[in-house]
């Protein structure tokens, strides 16, 4: 270990000699073994140490760290609270208040001594430990990895990072390198206590599967290493998933396309989805059973499926778009023509235009040669702009907003009239598009509901002599 630790100190975890380095120091062989090895390498390091005040003897633990850091000329902070107070008011666990608020504690000091990096004393023990927590979990590969050298708890903190230098070396190792340098660890009867998960692990689990296999540790930390491998593999093909799938993000809404999230595997699908959970709630833990559920909904036929999710966050399918949001966000409303703020109706001439929500524009005009503007029709996929025949067209026309009661008779029904409601839903309008969608009509007669169908009565025939063409522009797309 001594002879790769300045490798590991420069490249993996990518530490500089002229920035401070918070370095968590509980007082144990692995922080002080930590602490000794930044200092003998010439880092510039803070001690930080955290009481948790869950022990009689945490407060001696304290002035034993401060002593050491005194006697080797090392800047010392103390700080703690009542970790099992804490726990209790948070409905936490030990475990998991005591790792919160030693982190807030380091991450605040960090900031107030602009440090580079936290280092913390995590061993290749506790690596083989938290691999086996996650995979009782049932974790998936981020899990099962386990810890890096080098990584953000965006949670706590979105630049400064944690550092491991240890990662590689045994428990056992850091207790004799203590003994050869003169430091003297403190002994944690915490420890010892089967109340918490990852002293069973220790004490009982480990010991156990070593009757199988001697080796398991090791065994361990070789998957480990595989499977690093393996996740950058992983993550190189999600990013590059993401940047084709994702369309739009925001603080409260990630925008997905729906065709392109439903074409990938359930694997790269279940990863998308997590990670814009993770962005969403940074810190949140997302069961398989949570990703299970968002992937049925992608198989859903549903135009308007939904699903919620965790932490507050829910995810549901919007025309060619899924949309994973929280439960307030707002969602946008550009991506289809609106009426503007509480205008309900617009005069429209013709040649005109007019001036919708979003950037969207109504257009009009008249055709003079019929034939074209047949072909055209015939040819004509985008439902945002229609031929129609003017003979017998009103000369009042306006685009409002539907009215209670409206009725429409849509190209392809004979004449027959329906509820424009019905007409909605049938043709799977979004829900929240319906009450400010534009309406080409003339008084209560509807002639064009844009991005949908024009009224029967209004279609091009063969002797159709005058045309008059409407279009809805979408606004232009945003060079980023």
């Amino acid at each position: 270990m001594a002879e790769n630790i300045e490798t590991i100190l420069r490249d993996e975890c990518g530490l500089v000699k002229d920035r401070p380095i918070i370095v968590g120091v509980s007082g144990g062989p692995d922080s002080l073994c930590l602490m000794e090895t930044l200092r003998q390498a010439g880092y510039s390091i803070i001690v930080a140490h955290f009481n948790h005040q869950l022990r009689p003897e945490s407060g001696q633990d304290a002035r034993m760290v401060e002593k050491t850091a005194s006697r080797l000329m090392l800047g010392c902070f103390i700080d703690g609270a009542d970790v099992r107070a804490y726990a209790n008011q948070e409905k936490l666990s030990l475990e998991e208040a005591a790792r919160n608020l030693r982190y807030r504690f380091m991450f605040k000091l960090a900031r107030q001594r602009n440090a580079q990096a936290i280092a913390v004393g995590h061993t290749a023990d506790d690596q083989v430990e938290t691999i086996l927590m996650h995979f009782l979990r049932g974790s998936a590969l981020t899990g099962l990895k386990g810890m890096s050298f080098r990584s953000l708890i965006k949670s706590f903190d979105a630049e400064i990072p944690i550092v491991r230098p240890l990662l590689k070396m045994w428990r056992e190792e850091t207790v004799v390198f203590c003994a050869v340098n003169g430091l003297r660890p403190h002994y944690d009867s915490s420890n010892d206590s089967l109340n918490f998960q990852r002293n069973r692990i220790r004490h009982l689990l480990i010991p156990s599967l070593e009757s199988y296999n001697p080796k398991f540790r090791e065994a361990v930390m070789h998957m480990s290493e595989s499977l690093k491998g393996d996740y950058a593999f992983v993550m190189e093909t999600l990013e590059k998933a993401w940047q084709e799938t994702v369309t739009d993000v925001e603080e409260e809404v990630i925008t997905f396309d729906s065709d392109l999230l439903s074409g990938h595997s359930i694997g790269l699908q279940r990863n998308l989805v997590k990670q814009a959970m993770q962005i969403l709630r940074p810190g949140l833990d997302i069961s398989f059973s949570v990703l299970e559920r968002a992937t049925k909904m992608l198989k859903s036929s549903a135009h308007s499926a939904r699903v919620d999710l965790k932490g507050g966050l829910r995810m549901f399918r919007e025309l060619d778009h899924v949309y994973l949001c929280t439960l307030d966000a707002e969602l946008p409303f550009n991506l289809w023509p609106q009426m503007i703020g509480t205008t309900t109706l617009l005069p429209i001439t013709i040649p005109g235009h007019a001036e919708l929500a979003g950037g969207w524009k109504f257009n009009g005009e008249r055709w003079r040669i019929p034939t074209i503007a047949k072909e055209q029709a015939e040819r004509n996929e985008d439902q945002f702009q229609v031929w129609l025949d003017a003979e017998n067209l009103p000369e009042s026309l306006e685009l409002r907003i539907r009215h209670q009661g409206d009725h429409f008779s849509p190209l392809g029904m004979e004449g027959h009239s329906q509820k424009l409601s019905d007409f909605f839903v049938n043709e799977k309008m979004p829900q929240r598009a319906r009450e400010h969608w534009p309406i080409l009509c003339s008084g209560d007669e509807i002639i064009w509901v844009p991005g949908y169908r024009p009224a029967h009565k209004y279609r091009l025939t063969d002797t159709t002599k005058n045309v008059v063409y409407f279009s809805v522009i979408r606004p232009p797309e945003k060079i980023l």
